[in-house]
């Protein structure tokens, strides 16, 4: 097993640990001994340095931890999300690894979908006259309605 795989191994392992209610009532005992601690040791500088430096560590650590874990969840789901889009009679294929265009490709295949959206629903307007399918009422945010529309 190489250094990769025990490092996604033990990430798995303490983030799915961290979550537990076990846990967390482990970090409040520790805050509260530290709390009740505090009369005995006058408050000190030293004291205080105590949890600073302890919660420090374990933020520091743990925000790698549940990034790779995330990082592991997102591929996954990608994975699932374009096995499902080659599975689907009729999926748009191109629509699998879109993760990895620009911002302008991207924003290109919005505003592609976006006008196929909006044709629908002036569609459905038109035939059925479905409340949720009415016009918006405000473009979204960052966009502007061109006049008369």
């Amino acid at each position: 097993m190489n250094i990769t795989e025990s490092f996604s191994r033990f990430a798995k392992a303490t983030a799915r640990a961290a979550g537990q209610p076990k846990t967390f009532g482990l970090a409040l005992l520790i805050i509260l001994a530290w709390a009740v601690t505090g009369p005995i040791f006058g408050f000190s500088d030293t004291w205080q340095l105590i949890i600073n430096t302890g919660t420090t560590i374990v933020t520091f650590l743990m925000v790698f931890l549940i990034q790779n874990t995330q990082n592991r969840d997102s591929v996954a789901m990608q994975v699932k999300l374009d096995e499902l889009l080659r599975a689907a009679k009729g999926a748009e294929t191109a629509m699998a690894d879109l993760e990895e265009l620009t911002e302008e490709e991207l924003e290109a295949f919005q505003a592609h979908y976006r006008k196929l959206a909006e044709a629908a629903r002036s569609k459905m307007r038109e035939s059925e006259g479905l409340p949720f399918a009415k016009a918006r009422t405000a473009p979204p945010k960052g966009e502007s309605r061109p006049a008369g529309g």
